[in-house]
């Protein structure tokens, strides 16, 4: 115990410093190294005039005839980041940068303020530059804001109610544009933004708190259990649970697992068959999947991740930013093209290029999603081919072979020009430039995109963890699943590329 509580107070004492500095860091990362581009905008002033209201100094910039229900608004639009925004970072594709936007009011008139120093921003808001307005709107032409720049928008509207809806609308690259608030009308924006001093003070009280649980407690942060546990099924999946199996046995001497990926359908169905012979045997196997595929053979089936795959071409086969249709890939696999110059016409250089087409076996879930998800049928070529090499007459029959793994599939698309094949997208990203991952409909296969929901990228699926019958409390299997859940293990899946299901739900429905 002695020896443990030793060990265990460094770790509880590395543990809280860390969580300090690591607080410490997200203020200065919050201010200083914003991910992103920022434009905030605040209403300073919504307040009616006329009608009997006495009237506001300000007005003798306007000449407007009709004042029933008038109301004057101050709006203030602000560069809220750490990093400059040029004109070409506005995203709009009209010549306007931003519009206002007064719900039930119409815009009558609007004039411009700035601060003293930057002067210089007068010289955008002319008409030609797209400064202008109509019905409720305000178009603000894309005006350059260094950080803490800001101008201000005095707009007179009739109609509709004081205080009612205002919003900014537009597009940043790298960035947003969002809506702040302030407690006086032009008191600066904090240092630190509120997440960020929420986050880091209860990262604070959590690494504290668990410093104070490891000095406390005895054992192993995790439950071990001792056993032998197989774990089959999915390539796609397989290098997640190799490294979360060699992390597992590391923290739990008694624990023996042994990966062995050989598909999806040949896992799963394994298993079944394993069923079928040892009800006992089958409870220390795991199969995983892409896909839902053990539903129908009585298996019970825990959704872990999403897995995100892609298209992939030999690096001489440039597709473009819009890459191959969904209808272009099915006629490929068809087989009703025999050369890239039918696909994309024009480029002399694969004109005469024969299409090899780099499958996976039946038994491969990363095939199936693919049919599933992106063919909407079975691949149509026969197999032709053991090697994948071209033979010297060809004539009109396209060369297809399927190879048993991932791998196999990306060094044969990287080696064979004209080839054409699919693989789980970590995997294919780390060839860098050997081979092209190729968006569909224009749609890259991005995960992070994915992940934020911007993207209909069709090649994807749900990953499960199949199981004969929900796993036994105090078993291998059990305790390795729970193990999944744990942050540490979260991390592997995201890093690999897949999105995992606790932090996403969204995605796994």
């Amino acid at each position: 115990m002695l020896e443990w509580l030793n060990n265990e107070s460094i770790i509880a004492v590395g543990t809280s410093v860390l969580g300090v500095v690591a607080a410490l860091a997200t203020f200065l990362y919050d201010r200083w190294v914003p991910r992103r581009k920022l434009i905030g905008y605040r209403v300073q002033m919504d307040t009616p005039i006329g009608d009997g209201v006495s009237s506001n100094p300000r007005l003798g910039d306007f000449d407007v005839p009709n004042m029933a229900r008038a109301s004057l608004v101050l709006l203030r639009i602000e560069n809220d980041g750490a990093r400059s925004i040029d004109q070409g970072d506005y995203t709009a594709s009209e010549l306007h940068g931003l519009t206002a936007e007064f719900t039930g009011r119409t815009v009558q008139a609007v004039a411009v303020t700035q601060p003293s120093g930057i002067d210089h921003l007068n010289s955008h808001f002319r008409r030609e530059n797209g400064f202008n307005h109509h019905d409720n709107k305000v178009t603000i032409p894309p005006v350059p804001l260094e950080p803490g720049d800001h101008f201000k928008l005095l707009v007179l509207l009739s109609g509709g109610q004081v205080e009612g809806e205002v919003k900014v609308i537009g597009g940043i690259r790298e960035g947003r544009v969002h809506q702040n608030s302030s407690p006086t009308p032009d008191e600066k924006q904090r240092l630190f933004s509120l997440p960020a001093r929420v986050v880091s003070g209860a990262l604070i009280l959590a690494v504290l708190g668990l410093a104070g649980i490891i000095l406390t407690r005895d054992g192993n942060p995790i439950e071990c259990e001792r056993g032998e546990l197989t774990v089959i099924g999915s390539t796609a999946f397989e290098p997640v649970v190799r490294t979360l199996a060699k992390q597992y046995e590391n923290k739990c001497e008694d624990a023996d697992i042994s990966v062995e990926a050989r598909g999806s359908e040949a896992g799963v169905t394994e298993l079944a068959q394993l069923a079928r012979q040892s009800k006992d045997d089958a409870r220390s196997v795991i199969a995983f999947s892409d896909g839902p595929l053990g539903e129908s053979l009585n298996l019970e089936g825990e959704k872990v991740a999403v897995s995100v795959f892609t298209v992939v071409v030999h690096r001489d086969i440039d597709l473009g930013p819009h890459g191959l249709s969904l209808q272009e890939v099915r006629d490929i696999y068809a087989g009703r093209y025999q050369r890239w110059g039918q696909v994309v016409p024009g480029v002399e250089k694969i004109a005469d290029l024969p299409i090899v087409l780099v499958s996976r076996g039946d038994e491969s879930g990363t095939r199936q999603v693919f049919q599933e998800r992106v063919l909407k049928a079975w691949e149509g070529a026969p197999s032709t081919s053991l090697d994948c090499e071209v033979p010297e007459e060809a004539g009109d029959i396209v060369t297809r072979c399927e190879l048993p793994g991932t791998r196999a599939v990306l060094d044969k698309v990287e080696e064979q020009p004209g080839a054409i094949g699919y693989s789980e997208l970590s995997l294919a990203e780390e060839r860098g430039d050997a081979l092209r991952r190729v968006p569909l409909d224009g749609d890259r296969p991005d995960d992070e995109q994915i992940e934020l929901g911007g993207s209909r990228y069709p090649y994807k699926d749900i990953e499960y963890a199949y199981t004969y019958g929900a796993p036994r409390p105090g078993s291998l299997a059990a305790s390795f699943l729970a193990y999944l859940e744990e942050p540490t293990s979260q991390k592997v899946i995201r890093d690999e590329g897949h999105l995992p299901c606790l932090r996403t739900p969204e995605q796994c429905q």
